[in-house]
């Protein structure tokens, strides 16, 4: 796994949290689904899913046929929703 794609699929969660925490913000669900569609297209990536606890995401994915599991830090993938929030022209 290279560490562009790591990259991709930490970009993608981080703003699909964001889509999915602001559902009256237009622009972040376009770029939630602009960043699937890379996973998809260039990394060939389906079955795309993620769950969290206290200090993890945990995310799955199939990859060439093969089911894997990648772990980011709940702290660090929620960092993008905090500072838009903190904001105040975009927080709520």
């Amino acid at each position: 796994m290279t560490k562009q794609f790591q990259n991709a699929l930490f970009d993608y969660l981080q703003i699909k949290i964001v889509a999915d925490a602001r559902p009256e913000d237009d622009a972040a669900k376009k770029t939630s689904e602009f960043f699937y569609s890379v996973l998809e297209e260039d990394y060939k990536l389906e079955d795309l899913a993620f769950t969290k606890d206290e200090t993890m995401y945990h995310v799955t994915y199939t990859m060439e046929g093969k089911t894997k599991k990648q772990f980011y830090d709940r702290e660090a993938v929620e960092q993008l929703l905090a500072a838009i929030e903190a904001e105040p022209r975009y927080g709520k």
